[in-house]
């Protein structure tokens, strides 16, 4: 079996597009308990089972280039800037997804989301670079921010494809549970809970060396101790996304 995606749902005109370069995905195990003292009620993490007979969950760190992000309603005006989402492998409600704990952007931009949606973004400084051969494969990747979402993280291209990680049953598990969740919450400034979803084919990542990593915010979470090694890294040259917005409010 060989895992597919899932289907795209109908495009609105409320909807935004994006594509996204130099994406890459840093992932850490950390202990549940710990994840779930800086989640809200009714906001489980995910336990995974791993090699060495441990059970903890997973939080990862998703740096990319935005290129082109723009409304279908203004297709016009376009968005390019650096991005980085901080987030935990969660269920809420029996759905299966991702929190939130913030994203930083590298442009004006950010005061639409923390304005109309309440979103906890920041407008911090990132520079991301990849260095891919002609056939899209990655040779190096460098990421540097400043601000809330202070980090650095250096990658090395390992040249393999992607096999089954650690933590899951097969590589179908691996692609669907770690890099393909649709939809995620986040605490909305003033209180409450939002929800938004996103859609995007099957990522074509590979796996990379970790030469060098930190990320302060999973450090003043108290989920990932400095020097820490990263339970995987996974880079794609380009991604499509749908964004489905406006996030919408989640009742209590």
């Amino acid at each position: 079996m060989t895992f597919g995606g899932t289907q795209r749902p109908p495009s609105r005109w409320c909807h935004a597009a994006t594509e996204l370069d130099d994406f890459a995905m840093i992932s850490y195990r950390v202990d549940t308990e710990r994840l779930a003292a800086a989640l809200p009620d009714g906001v489980e993490p995910d336990v995974f089972a791993f090699d060495d007979g441990a059970h903890a969950s997973l939080v990862s760190v998703v740096p990319f280039v935005d290129r082109d992000f723009h409304f279908r309603f203004f297709p016009l005006v376009k968005v390019a800037c650096g991005q980085v989402n901080y987030r935990a492998y969660v269920t809420f409600r029996g759905e299966r997804g991702v929190w939130f704990f913030g994203t930083s952007l590298d442009s004006l931009f950010v005061a639409l989301p923390q304005a109309a949606w309440k979103m906890p973004w920041h407008r911090d400084h990132v520079e991301i670079e990849g260095s891919w051969d002609g056939e899209g494969r990655c040779r190096s990747w460098s990421f540097h921010a400043t601000g809330w979402g202070e980090g650095a993280c250096r990658l090395a291209a390992t040249g393999a494809a992607l096999e089954r990680l650690d933590g899951f049953a097969d590589l179908d598990d691996t692609l669907e549970v770690l890099t393909h969740p649709m939809v995620g919450w986040y605490q909305r400034r003033r209180g409450g809970l939002g929800r938004y979803s996103v859609w995007h084919e099957v990522l074509g990542v590979r796996p990379c060396v970790v030469e060098d990593a930190r990320f302060a915010v999973f450090e003043h979470l108290g989920l990932v101790e400095r020097g820490s090694a990263p339970h995987s890294a996974l880079v794609a040259r380009t991604v499509h996304f749908d964004v489905h917005t406006p996030p919408t409010r989640v009742r209590t």
